[in-house]
């Protein structure tokens, strides 16, 4: 009975954080059910994963701009204006992938950089400033798109990047080898991260929860990632789109949950004059939230550009709505300090299941738009609510 008690109690304390994956098991399950199992195709998911990346990418960095209490309209241009700058670089002016992306990545941070000035040293309003963004990065689009119209690119090992996957050294039944060991590895460094954390814990008498309430979490949670590696193995293994996406979330996983920088980045969200007056630089915060939301808008753009495998005059549009969407389905909060960058993957998810579920089922596309709002209402309500029973 105690292991039900405490079960019940974690789950209204961490409700915002399990109601999303809640969530997303409840939408998977309905559309299997409603398509016979069509949407929990080894080729379905693989191809929802793919069409996620670029979201879900522009997702982590949106997360963390919403809980500094800002937000930047302009990532989506960005990202469509970048990715047609790096198809101009590999096909008029012929520079290599290995030059190209790093250039494109360097330039998203000078974007992002350009935002936090507006906002942190001269006052604008993060929503004006980026609205303003957007609407420059949109015209230049346009300008550099003009003449050509859609920019196709032939290089095969960038067009990889968005349509690729990892190699299988050997394939099992028809199961790709590379990618059930890519899983493996997976499950093991997050058993190991979860037990390296408990222990922490303890060592500085921190409450944690018992043993066999630890022991079902990392149960489940090692199942849904074999259960996913299998799913993946079992039709072209994982993407690299896919690989991208995960090495995102580690990197900013770690920088957000075990370092100075991050435990910063969500005292200013928290309370800015709070976290000025402790000692915090708030704007070399904001600076560094901004040029890390236009790299990420930058690698975005190039994901987005190698899985059309051109530059096309409307790359872009409505990308930062969808990012904003799935960072507030993740559980970011709009009052900001709270928000997770394995949420916002989880988000773009749920959107993006949502989008494939009813593709699957030949539900309009203006119904579509309406169902989609209508979950990004449900989750801000969500959200106000749960502060209020707090509070």
């Amino acid at each position: 009975m105690n292991f039900l008690n405490e079960a019940k109690s974690l789950f209204k304390v961490n409700i915002r954080d399990y109601g999303m994956y809640i969530a997303l098991i409840v939408i998977m399950l309905t559309f299997s059910i409603m398509t016979d199992g069509l949407f929990m195709s080894s080729r379905n998911i693989s191809n929802l994963l793919d069409s996620a990346g670029y979201i879900a990418v522009l997702a982590v960095g949106m997360t963390l701009v919403i809980v500094i209490r800002h937000i930047d309209l302009s990532v989506g241009f960005a990202a469509g204006f970048l990715g047609a700058i790096a198809a101009i670089l590999l096909t008029q002016v012929g520079l290599p992938i290995y030059l190209t992306i790093p250039i494109i990545l360097v330039l998203g941070v000078v974007v992002g950089l350009f935002n936090g000035v507006l906002v942190a040293s001269i006052g604008i309003p993060s929503f004006v400033a980026s609205l303003a963004g957007m609407l420059i990065f949109r015209g230049a689009l346009l300008q550099v798109t003009e003449k050509t119209g859609t920019i196709i690119i032939k290089d095969d090992n960038f067009n990889a990047i968005g349509n690729g996957f990892i190699p299988s050294i050997l394939q099992i039944n028809g199961l790709h080898l590379l990618s059930l060991l890519v899983g493996l590895v997976g499950i093991l460094l997050y058993i190991y991260s979860e037990i390296s954390t408990r222990r922490s814990k303890i060592k500085y008498q921190f409450e944690v929860v018992s043993k066999g309430i630890f022991t079902l979490k990392l149960i489940m949670v090692s199942g849904i990632i074999a259960y996913i590696t299998w799913i993946l193995a079992g039709y072209n293994g994982f993407s690299w789109t896919v690989v991208i996406m995960l090495l995102v979330v580690v990197v900013y996983h770690f920088l957000t949950t075990k370092t100075v920088l991050g435990r910063h980045i969500y005292a200013v969200g928290s309370n800015p004059e709070a976290a000025h007056l402790s000692g915090i630089n708030v704007k070399k915060i904001t600076y560094i939230v901004f040029g890390s939301m236009g790299m990420l808008a930058a690698l975005s753009g190039i994901l987005f550009t190698a899985r059309l495998q051109s530059a096309t005059t409307t790359a872009g549009t409505l990308f930062e709505l969808d990012a904003i969407a799935a960072a507030y389905v993740g559980g970011v909060s709009s009052a900001g300090g709270v928000g997770k960058v394995t949420g916002a993957i989880i988000g773009a998810i749920v959107m993006a299941s949502l989008s494939s579920g009813m593709n699957l089922l030949g539900v309009g596309i203006s119904y579509q738009y309406m169902i989609r709002g209508g979950v990004l209402a449900g989750a801000v309500i969500f959200d106000v609510m749960t502060r209020k029973q707090r509070g």
